[in-house]
């Protein structure tokens, strides 16, 4: 079955979603994209095929009027902390069972899930990956009722535009001198955009991806304080990490989480008491090749 006459993304606003839409309309696949504000996204409109419609009816009835037309749906929302009225609750659960119900009552057969690694419902260490394991477990859920469900678990995604070493960059620019570094030996797998995209694209029309949960990586594993020390190199700001003590990050961790743009919550801390790494090779399986920082943040740090 073609799915991809037209595809609906939620979240299609943000980082990821905005390459993903432009490698839609490189295939010649027609996208539509839901936001309750259209005119802070001008500039999408200038990408080929696709489409921004308003919503601001995010019930399964409201959706399911958005989705009318299209072959898939690709879930793409998340947040790293709760703010503007949405917590983790409303934005990586309720959202979900909203989605795959509209999906069902529009005739929509094809249902991709951005979830994370580690996402778990009853063992994920903070609330973050708790609803994030709820929310792809029910979106599986739906395939009892005939949606054919693939969700990806990225470890940190980087590339152009991303919030993780472009704001590192920013910081080490604030902050020159010594950086203290919470959690500063977790570890991670970054994994390029593009190739996640490429997973994507990829699943969509493949009846051997339904059903199935791909771990995305890319090809190394970093401690944070490696990710911060490299930032520093390629930005020609050379920095020394001071690594906290737990109980130092904890402490940073609840003066943070209260200061605007909260950049860094307890949250985020017990997120980061479990390895961002790959237990299989999601990639190799779709028949993809990891892509290397190095042939991609250098350029877009400078």
């Amino acid at each position: 079955m073609n799915h991809t006459n037209r595809v609906f993304v939620l979240g299609g606003t943000g980082f990821v979603g905005q390459h993903l839409l432009n490698r839609l309309s490189r295939a010649g696949i027609r996208s539509r994209v839901a936001t309750a504000h259209p005119h802070r996204f001008r500039a999408l409109r200038l990408i080929p095929n696709c489409e921004i419609v308003e919503l601001r009816d995010w019930s399964s009835e409201g959706l399911a009027r958005s989705m009318d037309g299209c072959g898939t749906l690709i879930n793409l929302v998340g947040i790293l902390n709760p703010g503007s009225g949405r917590g983790f609750e409303a934005s990586h659960v309720r959202l979900v069972e909203h989605a795959t119900q509209a999906a069902l009552d529009a005739g929509v057969g094809r249902f991709l899930q951005m979830s994370a690694l580690n996402a778990d419902a009853e063992k994920g260490p903070s609330e973050y990956l708790r609803t994030k394991g709820r929310g792809e477990a029910m979106a599986h859920a739906a395939a009892a009722r005939g949606l054919a469900v693939t969700s990806f678990r990225p470890s940190v995604i980087f590339g152009r535009g991303d919030s993780f070493f472009n704001r590192f960059a920013r910081l080490l620019h604030l902050l020159p001198g010594p950086f203290p570094l919470a959690c500063a030996e977790s570890r991670f797998a970054p994994v390029y955009v593009g190739d996640v995209i490429e997973a994507m694209v990829k699943s969509l029309d493949d009846p051997s991806t339904y059903g199935k949960f791909y771990e995305l990586c890319g090809p190394r594993v970093f401690s944070l304080r490696d990710l911060v020390v490299y930032t520093g190199e390629r930005i020609g700001r050379p920095v020394r990490v001071i690594p906290l003590s737990d109980g130092a990050a904890r402490i940073q961790a609840k003066v943070f989480q209260v200061l605007p743009g909260k950049p860094f919550t307890m949250d985020n801390y017990l997120s980061l008491q479990v390895d961002s790494v790959c237990r299989t090779k999601g990639l190799a399986e779709l028949g993809l090749t990891a892509t290397d920082i190095d042939a991609v943040v250098p350029a877009y740090l400078k």
